[in-house]
């Protein structure tokens, strides 16, 4: 025998277990064998050692083969037991053989051993088969008995008449009929009529080819609607091959046609998406992609989605199924477009699902709108600098203008304050710049033909742009006015010039262009700045150097320049800038190094007339005696004010708050003819709110605004300010005398 016996001896005597084994071993028996003499050893060896046979003396001083048949039933341990013994008695035998004992055998007798032993186990084998088999059959038959009584398919047998033999419950729980009730019913009852055509020939042909043959059918609920099932019918034949009965099972298909239903739905969704979905393989192999993909690779000219996917695809399928994560805005540049790809893995079915869009003009929009964001960004910088700065220049225009008329000034100080005050002025016209980048300063508009501010100008154009530029013009006849300070706009014609020239060290052309350029709502979704309405393109091209993409992202930035030291301010293309947006306009810019640039400067046409002029004012006015609150938080210009109005022989009462000047107009209100208020106050109260405060209980109170920013940046509708009362920084003591004046000795209806 190849597999060892597991041999448990029960034998208190050496030598006659030797016998036992030798024997064993003698008829071709492979034996591991332990002995044991007692009770506690009989039953360590049971549970820890394997054991197929054991062979037990009857008697032991301390056990016996009958206590030990005893043990195995209580431990319910199914090992045959074989006696081996050397009592010679009937009785013993029987007596043991009744406990459940194999077989008997004397030891005096020990050839008969080896066959015992092997017919023992032999019987115990197919007894362990047998009861193998049945345990089988019995789940077996449970197993059917729950898949039947559990299932919601309908399952029944049927005899060759077509009455119900055998039905599962789930007749009941689905249709509402109970067994009792089918089995004494034909199958046909439930049947639509419609379908019983179908349900005959699905049965004659199950049995003419004696396969399975399926039919969609519907079967009558008790309550009377009907309910779809997928019906399988076969034939049971007997051993003759003759049928006997018919097998049926149906299942209800409504949630599969639900569920096929959602697929067509989702199914539809990425091939009538007009974006393209593409699908790819966990080996990174596209294995699906919609009509959307395949237009977008013609728009590109390319016969085959494959042939615009991004050339790292197949690492990142890879990696999206690795981790689990998302690949999302990976952008490609294809034929001068940009393709945005995000992939998302489908761990589930290793594949991964993506989907692309051409998001060239959505990221030109966005840079479009950084770029505008930063440029409003930097003009609040700049103004907040202006304005500060207005603040000292006036400090400074001031003392040098106090210091001109002191008659008894040495004439060599005399030139040192001449050249103060040219300084000053220098350095103000430096803000000015500033303020109109940040579109904060003071304009002067007027109803304009721009092809005539263009003839008048050409004369200084040809000057500035030199000789070895060819300047050209083209101009659209007949164009309607703009509404624009004529100044500026003759600014921005010589600034894009100036900028041209230099942009032509070796000569070229300019080419100034003016057009109608109606602008509808299709174009202004493309460029964030414009707005649908009527506008003037005023059109600035050179053939010079060109600028690239980093160079064209922050030419309008203040005091950015690609000139030589010493050549630029870089605040030209700046001040240009904030000059088109005070007028609600914009500039679009093209450029390509070695190609030229062209400046494009939108204008809005005229909707309104131009305002009545103001007449001038004169400029030697005289002081006067007048009370006059000024309120000023900048210490050294409150001071300067100060003295400038009280040497013309004004009483002054200063205030650095709008919250102090409240208490000073509280215990002085009858003595005070005017207020001159700074219009950026600290402590929560500004110029404006002191006015509006003073005006309620004098209405007839004479006020003067004054700020580093223009009056359009405090009142869009001009309702409590215009030119005639307010007073922008920097100035010197002559217009604020000046204006004082003409305020004190305006007319009550004409005071603010």
């Amino acid at each position: 025998m190849d597999a060892p016996l597991n041999l448990l001896l029960l034998e208190d005597v050496a030598a006659d277990a030797e016998l036992v084994e030798h024997e064993l071993k003698r008829s071709g028996f492979n034996i591991n064998s332990r002995r044991v003499e007692s009770r506690e050893d009989f039953l360590h060896e049971l549970s820890c050692s394997p054991t197929d046979i054991i062979l037990a003396d009857y008697s032991l001083p301390q056990f016996s083969a009958l206590e030990a048949l005893q043990l195995l039933r209580e431990v319910r341990c199914n090992i045959p037991l074989v006696l081996v013994t050397g009592a010679n008695s009937e009785e013993v035998a029987v007596q043991c053989m009744q406990e459940g004992a194999e077989d008997y055998i004397l030891k005096s007798s020990l050839k008969r051993l080896p066959s015992a032993v092997q017919r023992t186990l032999r019987k115990h084998r197919s007894e362990r088969d047998r009861q193998h088999t049945e345990a089988a059959l019995r789940r077996s038959e449970e197993q059917y008995r729950l898949i039947t009584e559990n299932t919601r398919d309908l399952i029944c047998l049927l005899n060759l008449d077509g009455n119900f033999l055998y039905a599962t419950p789930s007749f009941e729980l689905v249709l509402g009929a109970t067994v009792d009730e089918l089995l004494t019913s034909e199958c046909r009852a439930l049947i639509h009529p419609d379908d019983a055509r179908a349900f005959k020939e699905t049965l004659d042909e199950a049995q003419f080819f004696r396969e399975s043959r399926t039919a969609e059918l519907r079967f009558r609920h008790r309550d009377g609607h009907w309910i779809t099932f997928e019906t399988a019918a076969s034939y049971i034949f007997d051993e003759h091959g003759k049928a006997q009965r018919a097998l049926l099972v149906s299942r209800d298909t409504t949630d599969r046609k639900r569920a096929e239903k959602e697929i067509r739905k989702l199914a539809a969704f990425p091939r009538f998406n007009p974006n393209p979905v593409l699908e790819f393989a966990s080996d990174g192999s596209l294995t699906y992609f919609n009509d959307a993909a395949q237009e977008m690779a013609r728009s590109l000219k390319k016969n085959h989605p494959q042939s615009i996917l991004p050339l790292n695809t197949a690492n990142v399928v890879k990696m999206c199924l690795a981790t689990g994560q998302n690949r999302l805005h990976l952008n490609t540049n294809i034929g001068g477009r940009i393709l945005s790809w995000s992939f998302f893995p489908v761990t589930a079915n290793r594949v991964v699902h993506c989907y692309a869009e051409d998001a060239t003009d959505r990221l030109n929009l966005e840079a479009q709108l950084r770029q505008a964001q930063k440029m409003e960004s930097v003009g609040q910088l700049a103004a907040g600098v202006a304005h500060d700065f207005n603040n000292i220049l006036t400090i400074i225009r001031g003392h040098a203008g106090l210091l001109k008329i002191n008659p008894g000034l040495d004439s060599s100080l005399m030139e040192s304050a001449r050249q103060i005050a040219i300084a000053a002025e220098r350095a103000a016209n430096l803000t000015r710049q500033l303020l109109m980048f940040s579109r904060k300063q003071i304009m002067q508009p007027q109803l304009l033909n721009l092809n005539e501010v263009i003839n008048e100008l050409s004369k200084i154009l040809r000057a500035s742009v030199g000789e070895q530029v060819e300047l050209k013009r083209k101009t659209e006849d007949e164009m309607p006015p703009i509404y624009a300070d004529s100044g500026m706009m003759e600014q921005i014609l010589v600034n894009l010039s100036v900028n041209a020239r230099d942009a032509m060290p070796r000569g070229g052309s300019l080419t100034i262009t003016t057009q109608f350029a109606p602008i509808d709502s299709a174009y202004a979704a493309r460029h964030p700045e414009s707005r649908p309405g009527n506008f003037i393109c005023l059109t600035v091209s050179d053939t010079g150097h060109g600028m690239d993409q980093g160079t064209l992202s922050r030419i309008f930035e203040p005091f950015f320049t690609t000139k030589e030291i010493g050549k630029g301010t870089g605040l030209g293309l700046a001040t240009v800038y904030g000059i088109v947006k005070q007028h609600q306009g914009w500039i679009e810019v093209e450029s390509q190094v070695g190609y030229g640039t062209t400046f494009k400067v939108f204008l809005p046409v005229a909707t309104k007339a131009a305002p009545v002029a103001t007449a001038t004012r004169n400029k030697d006015m005289p002081g006067g005696s007048e009370t006059i609150l000024l309120v000023e938080d900048e210490t050294a210009l409150c001071e300067l004010v100060q003295e400038i109005l009280e040497k013309r022989g004004y009483r002054v009462l200063d205030a650095s708050t709008g919250v102090k000047a409240l208490e000073i107009w509280n215990a002085h209100k009858d003595e005070i003819d005017l207020l001159f208020t700074d219009m950026m106050m600290p402590d929560g109260v500004s110029g404006r709110e002191l006015a509006e405060r003073i005006l309620l209980e004098r209405p007839e109170m004479k006020v003067i605004y004054s700020s580093g920013y223009s009056m359009d940046v405090f009142a869009a509708d001009s309702s409590f300010c215009d030119s005639s009362n307010f007073l922008q920084k920097p100035y010197d003591p002559e217009t604020l005398v000046q204006m004082v004046r003409e305020s004190l000795d305006a007319t009550p209806a004409l005071a603010t």
